[in-house]
């Protein structure tokens, strides 16, 4: 009899918490570019290195899953979700320190945060000042429920991080 995928997802138990983080992180960063290219709201440069462990655990958990489909050893199956751990957890703490930094509990990077600079670089005042186009780290560009997108961050990666543990943790039933 031929099995369907949900099947064979769940004779694998390291394969659904595998796609479940591929699903949640394509979702998050899709939703980052939803703000971005059709809400118009330009993200920070603290916003765009939260972005990097998403390209990290997007394509990792998606060859994690596919690997527990197809009987990959133990080992390589932790190592995997180790990685995907470690992503979404350094991902808690950039997202955090970007949410501190909105709340002014302590500086941002000078780059995004910091006052402008060298105006007296040469040429005319004016053009210079039009020329500048920081996107702020230090101000929240949207809130819901007085949350930020970097605080939702941290919420994300933190359920990442849960949902790969469980993976890591995940063993096939004795037959």
């Amino acid at each position: 009899m031929k099995q369907n995928w949900i099947d064979r997802i769940s004779a694998e138990p390291p394969a659904a918490p595998a796609f479940a983080v591929f699903a949640l992180s394509l979702a998050t960063l899709a939703g980052a570019w939803f703000f971005e290219f059709v809400l118009k709201l330009p993200p920070c440069p603290l916003c765009l290195t939260q972005r990097i462990p998403y390209h990290i655990m997007i394509p990792l958990s998606l060859l994690l899953g596919i690997a527990a489909l197809a009987h990959a050893p133990q080992k390589l199956i932790t190592v995997g979700f180790a990685a995907v751990i470690i992503a979404a957890l350094c991902n808690v703490v950039l997202g955090a320190y970007h949410a501190g930094v909105e709340w002014h509990w302590w500086p941002g990077p000078a780059e995004c945060s910091g006052p402008l600079t060298n105006l007296n670089a040469g040429g005319s005042l004016l053009d210079q000042l039009h020329a500048v186009h920081v996107v702020r780290c230090d101000e929240a560009a949207w809130r819901f429920l007085g949350i930020s997108l970097a605080g939702y961050n941290v919420l994300i990666s933190l359920a990442l991080a849960a949902i790969a543990a469980y993976g890591l943790l995940a063993r096939k039933p004795a037959a």
